[in-house]
């Protein structure tokens, strides 16, 4: 895998430069009874960009992400994480590879009876097992600073705003220095001037940990922002797929729509 390429945000390289995708997903099907939510579904994130998936609500975004990483089994078509079948994987290689993909929740998912401090340490006791204390704390310091929120340790989840929460959560799944990143609506539900932040902040993850981000949303500044490239979803497949350029230059309607 190339480890040396690099996006910048809006920027987006040709696939002929990557040898290998990060994440390979082919003529994905999942249906919730007789609804079918994703029909062939196909796309790949390349190694350190930022692709966005755009779409309406109910096109399957989220089901997409979370079947990835096995929260949600699917019907038809392969997933390939790092070269690997998710469906082939062991229980114990599933925890493996969940190590490497992080996977930032709409609703932030903290323990609300944990400290801030106490959450991250979660992970990195689980999954770091070879950390000291010092070290763990070390971490913990440096996630917290580079979400800016240095001085949140202490705090419990339910003094933290919307924006702080999203932060949080977002510190404590990049603590365990995730390869790949993988954001559920990270701006759903926050102001425009938090959204923003937010996005800045997807930016700023992607260039401090060189991760490769899928980014779920329907909030088109976000996309906009934070996207190396667009793939939009519609009724369970792939609409259109281009940089932000062509997204913006489109005059599709249904593309446009998203636009106004």
């Amino acid at each position: 895998m190339n480890t040396e390429l690099k996006f910048a945000p809006n920027e987006i390289q040709s696939a002929e430069k990557v040898a290998e995708p990060v994440i390979r997903i082919n003529n994905l099907q999942k249906s919730f009874g007789k609804i079918k939510v994703l029909e062939d579904a196909s796309l790949n994130l390349y190694n350190g960009e930022n692709l966005v998936v755009l779409g309406k609500s109910g096109t399957g975004k989220s089901v997409l992400i979370k079947c990835i990483v096995g929260l949600l089994n699917f019907e038809g078509g392969t997933i390939d994480v790092f070269g690997k079948n998710v469906k082939t994987l062991s229980r114990k290689e599933m925890s493996e590879l969940r190590q490497k993909v992080g996977f930032l929740f709409q609703s932030g998912a903290l323990y609300d009876s944990m400290t801030v401090k106490q959450n991250l340490e979660f992970p990195l006791v689980r999954l770091k097992k070879n950390l000291s204390k010092n070290e763990r704390d070390n971490k913990i310091n440096e996630v917290l600073e580079n979400v800016g929120l240095p001085d949140a340790q202490n705090k419990m989840p339910s003094e933290l705003s919307g924006g702080m929460r999203k932060r949080i959560s977002l510190a404590r799944t990049i603590v365990v220095d995730p390869l790949v990143m993988l954001y559920d609506e990270p701006t759903t539900g926050l102001d425009p001037v938090t959204s923003n932040e937010i996005s800045e902040l997807i930016n700023d993850v992607q260039e401090k940990y060189k991760t490769s981000s899928i980014i779920i949303t329907h909030d088109i500044k976000c996309a906009l922002k934070t996207a190396n490239r667009i793939i939009m979803l519609d009724s369970g497949s792939v609409y259109k797929e281009g940089t932000v350029e062509d997204f913006e230059k489109s005059d599709d309607p249904a593309i446009q729509a998203f636009f106004l």
